[in-house]
């Protein structure tokens, strides 16, 4: 029997970032990047990522910022998105099911899209001030 259910509050969001993040740092094509630009401030990350995914899912409107900006330089193509998309669906996908948890993996998709059409489009260009 199946134990999961939808992401309807603070507690499901820092599951899925964590649960996500974990095998974020330890993949061999992700774990490289995001180890070297976070170093020791991982706490720090998480808890933008909660603020973030609670504001996108439930409404709250904790986050504040500009999501992209920070990924602007990062050295990733399609291949690196492709690989974050897998560990977040299957993250996703592995802990919940029901509307949230579909839309979580609907706008894990968009931003990764426009994420790496900016990133595309900046690489041939001079960085972001």
């Amino acid at each position: 029997m199946e134990n999961r259910k939808d992401i309807t509050d603070l507690t499901d969001i820092q599951s899925m970032v964590d649960t996500f993040y974990g095998k974020v740092r330890e993949d061999e094509l992700l774990g490289p990047i995001f180890n070297n630009l976070i170093q020791d401030r991982w706490p720090e990350h998480l808890e933008k990522m909660y603020r973030f995914w609670d504001t996108i899912l439930l409404d709250s409107h904790t986050y504040h910022g500009a999501p992209f900006h920070p990924h602007a330089t990062l050295p990733v193509n399609g291949l690196h998105f492709d690989r974050w998309m897998q560990l977040f669906r299957t993250t996703v996908n592995g802990l919940f099911t029901g509307p949230k948890a579909e839309e979580a993996c609907w706008r894990g998709e968009k931003m990764a899209q426009m994420f790496l059409s900016k990133i595309e489009y900046y690489q041939g260009q001079s960085p972001l001030r």
